[in-house]
């Protein structure tokens, strides 16, 4: 009598079994996709490099006419001085100090200016500790130029009745002048850069100037100022003021006062620090002619203006310094200009110079021979500023080469790295956020922010390469602005080609691809757009391959994808077009088969997503019902032009595989079984070992039906079979072996198993595979079953050495330590145990009951001869 598992055994169930509508169990489930249904892969569509670096590529759907110019011409005429002026301070109250009238108008003083307040030591000590650190180095002689400059023609005037003398030097103060003399000797004086005059010779008043400052108190205790504008705490101060009521008029006109004669020394101080250090420079750079040596004292000039915190717009003599810049554009040399470029853009310049300098470092960036030019002089920070700092409104233009001058680094491997971790992404992503509010605010697309779109994302297309990038971008959550970027540019097929870029290589990986499935606008607007641009290769291979990539990892992105209305009469009609488009290219000569190579990698993203999509289980049944899919899958499938498309033979056979799985009598499959058994047979004879895979899953498959069956006897299927447990290919010999566990369900089929040592190869594939794969060896262990069904002697039915083979390896890997014992990590070693006690191990032990209970050890006596 056998047990309840022997009478379940007894009656072996075929390889496939069809779906049924009882709950499975996780190992069920896990089973039937390695069995049946199974996702294709496929390659991420190519991108050919641009020959030449322009904001528009030759494939932009943007006439010459319709887009911004990538040549132009820039000089110094270029830039305008309106601009230049530094920003203005809080209005100050005027002197208190009344002029001398002159004592006669024939006089020299009747042409002095009104005199000023005598200069405070206590309030010089009050410069900020930085600052004072470059004068008192002025104070050591440092700070002049090595080069001996011409000597100083200082004008006589009259000296004041008031000297202030201190230590070994003695300034008087006049109208007009200060004159200094020291100890130590002369100071020479550099010629002194302005705007109306060019070059001029420093006065004396400095050299005094200087001299005070010798004597100034300790950095620390002098006051912070970072420009000749009022500061914060000035205007702080003068506010409070202004409020205290209670305070005597005297008191607050004296704190004024005082506060002026510190902004009026702080501006002188600042005119001597102006002539000491920078007007050598500019003298330098205005005389040079050597390219390398303005270079050299273009760098300086920015280290010593950094230096003394007079960047920026609140600056003295900003006007005079971007004026003698723009001049040395007109040099022309790439090094030079973008020095220069960088240091205006420290200068804080806005308006139409910000658009020049922004269009400077474009042209530069064109040249990729510049690239290593640009990353020494680390422009990318400056570049990266503007973006930062400056307002999107009213500098969409100069946006749009400064992002136009990323775009082009950005796809140098040298800039990639350093873009994103300086910031380059959350930048980016903040901009495409600003443009797609302030499209919904203004309910239409502006032309300048579509065409600074095209060069934001072709510049994030380049930096989803780096693995921080795809990170940095989910913890922000961009995906949903893409998506709405591509919503309210649906028009503009640059942005949308563009962003298809981005997700197509971002969704190859699972966690990008998990949070894009889970944005459910997103399937509704890819058909949209597959609609839209039906005739637009690049953009309808990578939207289909994006959907190929939700579908391949996710059952909900199936589930969403099915829901749209019209998802797959979309596929199909695409399906159609790019099939007769192949057709027809095929005719033209090999020059003009590009066209037909596009075609082609089209319908092989195509049928990869309907071969996904059919796992669903239902969604799977619909599609095998549909006489329109299945006709187009055997259409390509029994073509002869399509005798060298690998890929597209492969993923057909995939989907063909997936759909046949679905045992429902709606099914066109299987009512049309015999013909596509036929059309696979031309697979088995290829040299390509995908299709000869793909070939036999689909035979799995149909192998349950009876006919099916007698078909492949008939063309010696079986034989083809059992060659193949040779391959050592793991899912090669599943697959082979569900066939031929599925022939042996039929007791009159299963002598097929001594053919060509079927049982012997059998065994061999248990020994070989059976502790990495135990859903192989159940496999097997089925097959020897239905072999074995009217065994009466082991060694007879298996051979003798088969037999003991068995019985040892059935003993080894039914014993749980060693079967289990493993280097697997824990959801590996999870998965394992689950298929060794679910699936394997019932078998097994039932097997080995077989074999050891009609196996003897005792060899057989031999027959006596009479």
């Amino acid at each position: 009598m056998l047990s309840s598992n022997d009478q379940k055994l007894e009656k072996l169930d075929s390889f496939y079994r069809p779906p049924v509508s009882k709950q499975r169990t996780s190992a069920e489930i896990i089973s039937e996709a390695r069995n049946a249904l199974r996702t294709v892969r496929t390659q991420r569509p190519f991108t050919p490099r641009e020959d030449q670096r322009k904001l528009f590529g030759p494939a932009s759907s943007r006439s010459p006419e319709n887009r911004p110019p990538s040549s132009f011409s820039l000089h110094a005429s270029s830039f305008e001085l309106s601009d230049s002026k530094p920003i203005s301070g809080t209005r100050l109250r005027p002197l208190e100090l009344k002029p001398k009238a002159p004592a006669s108008p024939g006089t020299e003083d009747a042409c002095l200016s009104f005199p000023k307040a005598p200069l405070d030591p206590a309030k010089i000590r009050k410069i900020s500790g930085a600052r004072a650190r470059f004068y008192r180095a002025a104070s050591q002689g440092m700070l002049l130029p090595e080069r001996s400059l011409p000597a100083t023609h200082s004008k006589t005037v009259e000296e004041s009745s008031k000297p202030v003398s201190e230590g070994s030097s003695t300034a008087r103060r006049d109208g007009t002048h200060l004159t200094a003399s020291s100890a130590t000797g002369q100071l020479k004086s550099p010629p002194l850069l302005t705007c109306d005059q060019g070059f001029q010779e420093t006065t004396e008043q400095e050299v005094s100037l200087l001299s005070q400052l010798r004597r100034g108190g300790e950095p620390g205790k002098r006051r912070a100022r970072a420009s000749s504008c009022p500061s914060s705490s000035d205007l702080s101060r003068k506010e409070t003021r202004a409020g205290e009521c209670a305070s005597p008029p005297s008191a607050s006109r004296a704190a004024s006062r005082a506060s002026l004669q510190e902004r009026e020394t702080d501006i002188e101080v600042d005119e001597v620090f102006w002539k000491a250090r920078i007007v050598p420079i500019l003298h330098e750079l205005e005389n040079e002619e050597d390219i390398e040596e303005m270079c050299a004292a273009c760098t300086q000039l920015h280290r010593t203006l950094e230096e003394a915190r007079m960047l920026g717009k609140k600056f003295k003599r900003r006007t005079v310094l971007l004026k003698a810049l723009y001049k040395l554009v007109d040099a022309g040399s790439d090094p030079l200009s973008l020095k220069l470029a960088k240091l205006i853009l420290a200068l804080k310049v806005s308006g139409k110079n910000l658009l020049n300098v922004c269009k400077l470092i474009f042209k530069i960036s064109r040249s990729e021979k510049n690239d290593t030019l640009m990353q020494e002089d680390n422009i990318l920070e400056s570049l990266l500023e503007v973006l930062r700092a400056e307002e999107l409104q009213s500098n969409t233009e100069a946006f749009l080469y400064c992002m136009g001058a990323l775009k082009f680094i950005s796809g140098s491997p040298g800039f990639l790295t350093e873009m994103v971790n300086k910031g380059a992404v959350e930048i980016l992503a903040h901009l495409i956020k600003e443009m797609t509010e302030d499209t919904e605010k203004r309910g239409v697309c502006l032309p300048d922010s579509g065409h600074l779109l095209v060069q934001t994302t072709a510049t994030l297309r380049n930096l989803v390469d780096s693995p921080l990038t795809r990170s940095k971008l989910l913890n922000i959550g961009a995906f949903p602005h893409l998506c709405t970027v591509m919503e309210q540019h649906a028009d503009d097929k640059d942005i949308c080609t563009n962003i298809a870029r981005v997700f197509s290589k971002l969704t190859s990986y699972r966690d990008c691809c998990a949070a894009l499935a889970s944005y459910s606008r997103c399937y509704a607007l890819f058909l949209s757009l597959l609609n839209k641009y039906q005739k637009n290769q690049d953009l309808v291979i990578r939207i289909v391959f994006i959907l190929g990539n939700l579908t391949a990892k996710s059952n909900q992105a199936r589930e969403l994808f099915s829901r749209e209305t019209g998802s797959v009469e979309t596929l199909l009609a695409l399906f159609q077009s790019f099939y007769h488009l192949k057709e027809n290219s095929t005719k033209l000569p090999l020059s003009e088969a590009r066209p037909q190579a596009e075609a082609e990698d089209v319908l092989v993203k195509l049928t990869r997503v309907l071969a996904n999509i059919a796992i669903h289980p239902r969604i799977g049944p619909v599609l095998a019902a549909n006489p329109r899919v299945v006709g187009l899958l055997l259409r390509t499938l029994e073509s002869k032009s399509l005798g060298n498309c690998e890929e597209l033979v492969i993923n057909t056979t995939a989907a063909i595989n997936n759909l046949s799985f679905y045992q429902v009598k709606s099914s066109v499959l299987q009512h049309r079984k015999l013909y596509v058994a036929e059309l696979l047979l031309r697979l088995l004879v290829s040299n390509n070992m995908e299709r000869i895979l793909e070939a036999v899953r689909v035979f799995g498959n149909l192998s349950q039906d009876h006919d099916v069956c007698n078909f492949l006897m008939q063309k010696n299927v079986h034989k083809f079979m059992i060659a193949l447990l040779e391959a050592k290919h793991q899912d090669i010999c599943f697959s082979a072996c569900g066939v031929l566990l599925n022939l042996t369900v039929d007791k009159e089929k299963r002598a097929i198993l001594k053919e060509g040592g079927g049982i012997k190869k059998l065994v061999d594939c248990l020994r070989d595979f059976g502790p990495s794969d135990w859903q192989l060896a159940c496999l097997v262990c089925k097959t020897l079953w239905n072999f074995s069904e009217n065994i009466t002697n082991a060694s007879e039915c298996f051979g003798e050495d088969v037999a003991n083979t068995l019985l040892i390896l059935l003993s080894t890997f039914l014993d749980e330590e060693l079967a289990l014992n493993g280097s697997f990590d824990q959801d590996l070693e999870s998965y394992h145990r689950l298929h060794w006690e679910t699936e394997f191990k019932p078998v097994a032990q039932q097997l080995l009951k077989r074999i050891q209970s009609h196996h003897s050890l005792l060899e057989p006596l031999p027959v006596p001869s009479f």
